[in-house]
C-alpha cells in the first residue's frame, strides 16, 4: 500500500458522510449542483464500496467508490469493479493521494472476488501508470438533418411512437431493450441497480441548456412489440436563413437492422431542426454502415472503457478467444507483483459458437511475448490489436510468429464499447 502523508489515512465513507464526499466531488471536478437536481438524481454507487483520504483534522482530502459490475468480455461475462467518484480537493493534490487510493481499490476488489477493473477516464494520462489499459474506443457524430439512409428491409413496417419521458414508466422497457440490443458486444455493462435505471431517465432542468424535456421514441413492430427507443431533446435555434435546432440524442438501441434504420429516419427528419448529435456509438455501429454519404457526418472519437487485471490468471480464462493459440506471456505489473512473469495461455477444443475457452498457469517455459499489465488491459475486451501495439514498441515479439497468433486469438469480431460514464 502506497504511504500516505502523516496524520492523513484511508477511511470508509457512510452516507452519514454524503455531503463531504460530495462536496470533494464538486471540488474536484469545478460544477456546483442544487437541491432539485441533488433531489432527482440518484447515487449510483452503494456507500459499503465508498471510500476517502481523511487529512489530520478530520476532512475528507479525496475521495473515490466502486460498482460491482458484471462486464460483457469476449465469449461471456466477468466480475467488474468499476471505479468511479474519484477526485482530491484542489489544495490536496500531489501528495500521493490517488495512489494510496488505487492501491485500496485494488486491494478491496481483489478481496471481493473482483479479477478486473474498469473505469472512464476524466483525463487521459492519469490511469496508465496504474496498469490500466484503454480497452475500446466510441465516436460520436454529428448529422445535418435529412441525411440518406440506406434501405433495410422491414423499416416501412414499423412505427414510431413519441412520448417525454416518465421513469415508472420506460424504465423496464429502456432496461431490456439496453440489455437486447447490447447481447454479446464487449463492455456493454447492463443497470443491474433500481439507481443506475433511474439515473439514465431522470431530467432535471438544469442539464437542459434551453431544451426540451427529454423525450423517448419507440420503434414498435406490427404486432406493437418494442424493438429499439431513443432519448433525446431538442433546442431550438434561429439563422438569418431560417430553423436550425439541434436534436441531442442521450442514448439510442434497438435490436435489429430494421427497427435501427427506422428510429434514426425518425431522428435524421425532425422539423425545424438542422442538426442531430449521437450519444457514444461503438466504432462499428450501424449507423455509420447505414449512411449513405458517411463523410456528411462530423465524428469524433475517443477512449472509451479503461480495463486492468487485477487477478492475471482468472480474467484471461474468463473470457473466450477467436482462433486457438498457445502462447507464454512475460508481464511486467509494478503495483501487483503477484501478476508479474511468465503465463502460458492455452486454448482448449472449440466449443459450439466457434470460440475457444482457454487455462492459464505459471510456468518456467521461455517467453513468446512481453508485455506490461497495461497492453493486456487494452487488449482484453478484443478492441485493440496485440499487433498494433507490438509495432508501437509496447509488446515485444520473442518468438516468430507469435505476435501475430496472439493478437487473431485475442481479437474478437464486434467492437467492445461501454455506453454510458459510471
Amino acid at each position: 500500500m502506497s504511504p500516505l502523508p502523516d496524520g492523513y489515512r484511508l477511511v470508509d465513507v457512510p452516507e452519514s458522510r454524503k455531503d463531504e464526499f460530495l462536496e470533494v466531488d464538486r471540488l474536484a471536478f469545478a460544477f456546483d449542483s442544487n437541491a432539485e437536481t441533488d433531489a432527482l438524481v440518484p447515487i449510483t454507487f452503494t456507500w459499503d464500496r465508498a471510500q476517502a483520504v481523511e487529512d489530520p483534522e478530520g476532512r475528507l482530502a479525496a475521495v473515490h467508490a466502486s460498482y460491482a459490475h458484471t462486464m460483457p468480455v469476449p465469449g461471456g461475462t466477468i466480475a467488474c469493479s468499476g471505479l468511479t467518484w474519484v477526485g482530491a480537493r484542489p489544495d490536496e493534490r500531489r501528495r500521493g493521494l490517488l495512489t494510496a487510493m488505487i492501491d485500496s481499490h485494488f486491494a478491496q476488489s481483489l478481496d471481493r472476488g473482483e479479477p478486473i477493473s474498469a473505469l472512464f477516464a476524466a483525463e487521459h494520462a492519469i490511469y496508465g501508470r496504474y496498469g490500466y489499459g484503454s480497452a475500446a474506443d466510441d465516436v460520436r457524430v454529428k448529422i445535418a438533418r435529412g441525411a440518406a439512409l440506406r434501405d433495410t428491409p422491414g423499416s416501412a413496417d414499423l412505427t414510431i411512437r413519441l412520448a417525454t419521458v416518465d421513469v415508472a414508466q420506460h424504465s423496464e422497457l429502456v432496461d431490456t431493450l439496453h440489455r437486447a440490443a447490447g447481447a454479446g458486444r464487449p463492455g456493454w455493462t447492463t443497470r443491474d441497480s433500481e439507481a443506475w435505471r433511474i439515473r439514465m431517465l431522470v431530467d432535471p432542468p438544469a442539464w437542459r441548456e434551453g431544451g426540451e424535456p427529454l423525450r423517448i421514441a419507440t420503434v414498435h413492430d406490427p404486432a406493437g412489440a418494442v424493438r429499439g427507443y431513443a432519448l433525446f431533446r431538442r433546442k431550438e435555434n434561429w439563422s438569418e436563413t431560417g430553423p436550425a435546432g439541434t436534436v441531442k440524442v442521450r442514448e439510442a438501441a434497438a435490436v435489429d437492422a430494421a427497427a435501427t434504420h427506422r428510429l434514426w429516419s425518425f431522428l435524421l427528419d425532425l422539423d425545424l431542426m438542422a442538426t442531430i448529435e449521437s450519444p457514444m456509438l461503438p466504432v462499428d455501429d450501424a449507423l455509420l454502415h447505414l449512411l449513405v454519404d458517411a463523410r456528411a457526418v462530423t465524428p469524433r472519437v475517443s477512449d472509451n472503457v479503461w480495463v486492468r487485471l487485477l487477478d492475471l490468471p482468472v480474467a484471461l480464462a474468463g473470457r473466450r478467444y477467436a482462433a486457438p493459440v498457445d502462447v507464454v506471456l512475460d508481464v511486467t505489473d509494478a503495483r501487483l507483483p503477484a501478476n508479474a512473469g511468465r503465463w502460458r495461455l492455452t486454448t482448449g477444443d472449440r466449443l459450439d459458437d466457434g470460440t475457444y475457452p482457454a487455462e492459464v498457469s505459471r510456468t518456467e517455459d521461455e517467453a513468446d511475448l512481453r508485455l506490461d499489465v497495461r497492453e493486456l488491459g487494452a487488449a482484453y475486451l478484443g478492441g485493440r490489436s496485440l499487433v498494433a501495439q507490438g509495432r508501437a514498441g509496447l509488446v515485444t515479439e520473442q518468438t516468430p510468429g507469435a505476435l501475430h497468433a496472439a493478437a487473431v486469438a485475442f481479437g474478437w469480431p464486434v467492437a467492445p464499447v461501454c455506453t454510458y460514464v459510471w
